[in-house]
């Protein structure tokens, strides 16, 4: 089941977020966010699951001295990375914390923004509502979410296609139609939903496409919980690597306004 095209062995989870970050998808999508949250100088900007904090200079730039930038993680090998990158930027602040419960003040920040965070969080309703909670009257959130059940892989058995996608939606992904739902859970949450922007990347070289989407080890976790049997698993993962490949997937980039 093991071909050379396809990678073995998981990245760290800082390894895997700078790839995504240094990809064409992930400098084009990052720089729309950073485009709709509109910052201007002396602004308050959260960025809520902050991670090796890939985007907090970006922020801190577009803020200047007179502004803050907040970022917040659960992980504490995240919080660790992030201070050390931002060691030399004192408008920076990165903290440990639970975007379903910020130790912050109401009406404290200008801006919000969340990117990859919500497919993975316990209850998404809940961090929206906590998020507007600290925005103030005015303040806006953008998110970035991709929506899992929108994956496609080209196979000629379109229902190994379905197995494989089922298998992430299901059980790979926690909240994996997220970026589709995004509109109605801000607007729930008492947002205002001005913009939702679709960005389709177009995958056609299969090591690519597994450095994001690690399509062997992932094979391998479907054939454990039954969505493939090995010999379904050979022939899915055999014609990926003969090609010619193509994959998509729908990533939601959605404006909330408090």
């Amino acid at each position: 089941m093991t071909s050379s095209a396809f990678e073995t062995a998981r990245p760290d989870s800082v390894t895997y977020l700078d790839r995504i970050a240094a990809t064409d998808l992930g400098r084009s999508y990052k720089a729309r966010m950073l485009d709709e949250l509109g910052l201007q100088t002396g602004h308050t900007v959260l960025d809520l699951g902050c991670g090796p904090g890939t985007d907090l200079r970006a922020l801190a730039e577009a803020v200047t001295p007179a502004g803050s930038v907040i970022g917040v993680d659960h992980d504490p090998a995240m919080v660790d990375a992030a201070r050390a990158r931002t060691a030399g930027l004192p408008v920076v602040d990165v903290r440990p914390g639970d975007i379903h419960d910020l130790a912050l003040p109401g009406h404290f920040a200008d801006r919000a923004r969340t990117d990859r965070v919500l497919q993975h969080v316990a209850d998404p309703r809940a961090a929206l509502a906590e998020i507007r909670r600290v925005l103030r009257p005015g303040g806006r959130l953008v998110m970035g979410e991709p929506d899992w059940e929108t994956l496609a892989v080209d196979h000629p058995d379109g229902e190994l296609t379905r197995a494989y996608t089922r298998h992430v939606a299901e059980r790979v992904v926690r909240n994996a139609a997220i970026g589709r739902q995004l509109a109605r859970l801000a607007t729930d949450a008492g947002f205002t939903v001005p913009e939702v922007v679709p960005v389709t990347p177009v995958f056609r070289d299969v090591q690519a496409a597994d450095r994001i989407l690690g399509l062997e080890r992932t094979t391998r976790r479907a054939v454990a919980a039954g969505y493939f049997t090995d010999e379904a698993a050979e022939s899915w993962l055999g014609h990926l690597t003969r090609g010619p490949f193509l994959a998509t997937v729908t990533f939601y980039v959605v404006v909330a306004e408090a």
